[in-house]
């Protein structure tokens, strides 16, 4: 008996007698019970591993995994060790609170690729012990012995050894959107996985026919395992936002630690007490860290989701919202992304005539007006043919449409040609089929017409035209010599370069219905098929270049029908770089550069997919891939935002993408473009706003420290402005509606940081005029009104706060006017302020909370030195910004 463990990896190449013997299996007796043990102990089972479960206790402890929360820890841990109680534990709250937010983020956000399972949990008919069994799909093994028809769904990797008429829809594993027609006969041991016609593959669907075939793969060792594993080892990039906050917390870490150290000392050395450089050293620490800013980062991407949602683009991962801001590159799928995913006729071809069903461009019509063919005999004929030839079936919806998607689109041509098959069988009743056979190229239907017998017959171009007799002419039925036989010829290459899926259809009349139905036809001509291409894509290409970005097709299709969809769409021109998948891979390093002057990719199975995405970042790209099948997986978890199609989109696809296109409408994609760029000029604007607040904060306790005075703003006070007043008026930025034109800009450089220097320079300035207002209240009350020290910490707590509060108005771009700009048109900010104004002035008057924050109640005169010097800070920084822009003027 053979060895059952030499499995046959290559089996497409192999005949099916070899495949069988390897095995050691009998087609007619199928495996045994024993034989059915033994290889389910050998091979693995069918089933795809997923990845595991995202455990909550690890999510939770990944939230703590970070520099600003080390340093805010060790500031409450010191501040409890010198008892400071309610010091320490407003810290702890702040980090409870911080982590909460994050933690309910992440949980919420975490996905696995479990979906791939639902593509093989079916039935299979197999024949085992010489019985014919109904076994679950799960249960299948290698060397089982598998039998199907048309509407089955394929559960394991087999190879055929018989197939009457079969053909297998494969879109969602190789991006094909015809069905594939399946032979038993081997193929080339390197043909591509598109092009293995002796295979029926996991997670796929037989279109028409029936067969039989053996078991050669299950679970993760079939083509579908095989992508599930390339979507496990793809690992997303963090976005551009995240490796920003996680460097700008660094950079905060180590200018806190160094500026606590270096004021604490200096105060140490100069004799101070111990206690109070601790007290110190927590207030710097506390100002330093923008507590807020996590969780305005955190809300402002949810606030982005929820738009975007709205617009049917669903965001499945947080930092996807701002990613798309920076995109530079469209990576997109063809099939049912660029194109509809169904087939559809554009030309019909008759011996004096053809007809171009095209739609004109732009006209937002999935098909154009058909003519009357009413006075067209020719034409009329041939769509006859067309429609009586034909097993496909149309519902009142497309979900509801059965059969082979070409033959579906060729109903769709009589229905609207007003010749419905319906009408034709009532007046020509089938009689009988000649099925579709993988040798021939062609089928016959024999119709009842009369007392005689039409014979309806469409196929392969080639193969019909070698066995015509006749043409069909204006003039009546003519011999089909070479010369006419080369004509045609002509007109199917010219078909076929258009990117068209050509078909022929010929037909007679006979007094039997027993004759060979390819002898003796009458050609009749043909029908050009294609997958359309979506009315609103070229608007929507438009849309990305003018914002640019470059959008490149990469497809599993041929090359010729992808130029054909490209021109359509306008991606590129007839001119335009194309480079096959495998092409792409043989690549050395120096032309891999060629590839960002490349347009369409060809022919590009998962792993190719997978490693052209890893080009694109490795050249410094941040790369957006859109797809909708199995075979889009691995790239779409790879690529720093991945789309996957909502409506048609596969599970497995949805699964593995950041974003989810409701609607399947490329333009959704501007879209969300335009929504992530404003969001990233929002976080970039209160982000600069949190950090101007809290270097003023800093510099406040640090000169204040190294002069000797006493502190002007306690620790606690410094915590409550961070976490509560500064917040409201940095989330009302992170609501604003954004420039126009932005979608006229280029993307911002990837490596460009959140802050640059720019910002870092208006920083600065600002913060060292908020800072004076604040010295400026406190040598004003000092000189004026001789306070106590619970009424100077009040004013100068009041002075800061409020100046923080008017600072919201800086931030304003430098375009905009005074008065009249995006701040002070949001509506937010005004409600903020409001809102502020009274968190800052209702807690003197609550005693419980004022001797919390060791403030007393203000009298007029303080009032008057807060309001006066939390105003001047405003002045003087606009009248600053002016003079500046006048300066670069």
């Amino acid at each position: 008996m053979p060895n059952r463990s030499t499995l046959p990896v290559n089996a497409h190449c192999l005949y099916a007698a070899d495949v069988l013997e390897t095995l050691g299996v009998s087609t007619t007796d199928g495996l045994s019970d024993h034989g059915v043990a033994e290889s389910r102990a050998r091979h693995s089972g069918n089933t795809i591993e997923t990845r595991k479960k995202v455990r909550p206790l690890l999510v939770l402890l990944h939230q703590f995994e970070s520099p600003v929360v080390y340093l805010l820890g060790a500031a409450a841990i010191l501040a409890l060790y010198f008892r400071e109680w309610s010091q320490g534990a407003a810290i702890l709250v702040v980090l409870a609170l911080n982590s909460a937010i994050g933690f309910g983020t992440e949980i919420k956000a975490a996905r696995s690729i479990e979906a791939l399972r639902t593509l093989g949990t079916r039935s299979a008919r197999v024949r085992r012990n010489g019985q014919v069994r109904v076994v679950p799909a799960e249960d299948l093994v290698v060397g089982d012995i598998v039998l199907f028809e048309g509407g089955d769904g394929v559960s394991a990797d087999i190879r055929l050894f018989e197939a009457s008429n079969v053909g297998a829809d494969e879109s969602a594993l190789t991006g094909e959107s015809v069905a594939v027609d399946k032979s038993p006969e081997p193929v080339a041991s390197d043909a591509p996985v598109a092009d293995r016609t002796s295979m029926l593959f996991k997670g796929t669907f037989i279109t028409r026919g029936s067969g039989a075939g053996v078991v050669v793969a299950v679970g993760s060792g079939t083509e579908l395992g095989r992508i599930s594993q390339l979507a496990e080892e793809a690992q997303p990039e963090d976005s551009p936002l995240e490796k920003g906050l996680a460097k700008l917390s660094g950079q905060l870490v180590w200018a806190t630690l160094i500026l606590t150290s270096l004021i604490a000392g200096t105060g140490i050395l100069k004799g101070e007490d111990i206690l109070l450089m601790v007290d110190s050293a927590i207030a710097l620490a506390v100002a330093a860290i923008p507590e807020g800013l996590p969780v305005v980062a955190t809300l402002t991407l949810a606030r982005g989701m929820w738009r975007m949602a709205r617009q049917n683009a669903l965001i499945e991962r947080l930092p996807a919202v701002e990613v798309l801001g920076a995109t530079t590159v469209i990576l997109t799928d063809k099939t049912g992304t660029l194109t509809e995913n169904r087939m559809a006729v554009r030309h019909l071809c008759v011996s004096d005539e053809e007809l171009d069903l095209t739609p004109a461009a732009n006209d937002g019509a999935p098909d154009t007006p058909m003519p009357d063919l009413e006075n067209r005999p020719q034409f009329r004929q041939l769509v006859k043919v067309a429609v009586l030839c034909n097993n496909a079936a149309l519902g009142e919806n497309d979900k509801d449409h059965s059969g082979d998607p070409m033959e579906q689109a060729l109903l769709r041509l009589g229905d609207r040609a007003g010749l419905a098959q319906g009408a034709f069988l009532e007046t020509h009743p089938r009689v009988s089929e000649t099925a579709f056979d993988a040798s021939t190229k062609m089928m016959a239907t024999v119709h009842a017409d009369g007392g005689r017998y039409f014979y309806a017959v469409k196929g392969a171009p080639e193969m019909v035209l070698l066995r015509v007799a006749f043409v069909a002419t204006a003039d009546g039925e003519a011999a089909m010599d070479d010369v006419r036989r080369a004509e045609w010829v002509s007109r199917i290459d010219t078909l076929g370069h258009r990117g068209l899926r050509v078909l022929a259809c010929a037909a007679k009349t006979a007094k039997t219905a027993g004759e060979d139905p390819y002898d003796g036809l009458t050609f009749l001509g043909l029908i050009g098929l294609e997958d359309p291409a979506r009315a609103d894509v070229p608007d929507a290409i438009r849309g990305c270049r003018e914002a640019g970005m470059r959008v490149v097709m990469v497809t599993g299709d041929h090359a010729v029908t992808a130029r054909s969809i490209a021109r359509h769409v306008g991606l590129g021109s007839e001119a335009s770089r194309m480079v096959d998948g495998p092409d792409f891979l043989a690549m050395d390093g120096s032309d891999k550069g060629k590839l960002l002057e490349t347009d369409i990719f060809s022919r590009v199975n998962p792993s190719e997919k997978l490693a052209l995405v890893r080009a694109y970042q490795n050249a410094g790209e941040i790369v957006a891939m859109t797809g909708d099948g199995v075979n889009d997986a691995p790239a779409l978890r790879q690529a720093d935002i991945g789309i996957a199609m909502g409506l048609r989109g596969t599970d497995v696809a949805r699964q593995a993408a950041a974003m989810i296109l409701l609607d399947d409408a490329f333009p959704t994609i501007v879209k969300a473009v335009r929504e992530g760029r404003v969001i990233f000029g929002n976080i970039r604007r209160f982000a600069a706003y949190l950090l101007s607040c809290n270097l003023s904060e800093v510099l406040v306790v640090g000169i204040a420290v190294l002069s000797g005075l006493p502190l002007p703003i306690l620790s606690l006070q410094i915590l409550y402005l961070n976490l509560v007043t500064d917040v409201f008026p940095a989330f009302a930025l992170a609501l604003g509606e954004g420039e126009k034109g932005i979608m006229k800009q280029p993307p911002r450089p990837p490596k460009e940081p959140i802050l640059g220097r720019p910002q870092w320079s208006a920083i600065v300035a600002q913060s060292l005029v908020l800072t004076a207002g604040t010295f400026g209240a406190l040598f004003a009350a000092e000189f004026w009104l001789a306070p106590t020290p619970d009424e100077l910490v009040t004013i100068t707590f009041l002075t800061l706060a409020f100046s923080q509060l008017w600072h919201v108005f800086n931030m304003r771009h430098r375009r905009s006017g005074l008065l009249h700009n995006e701040v002070t048109r949001n509506v937010w900010v005004w409600g903020a302020i409001v809102l502020c104004t009274l968190l800052l002035a209702v807690p003197a008057y609550v005693p419980a909370i004022a001797d919390i924050l060791h403030i007393v109640p203000p009298d007029r005169d303080m009032w008057l030195i807060i309001l006066g010097m939390s105003s001047a800070p405003l002045v003087v920084n606009q009248i600053g910004a002016l003079l500046f822009d006048r300066f670069r003027q």
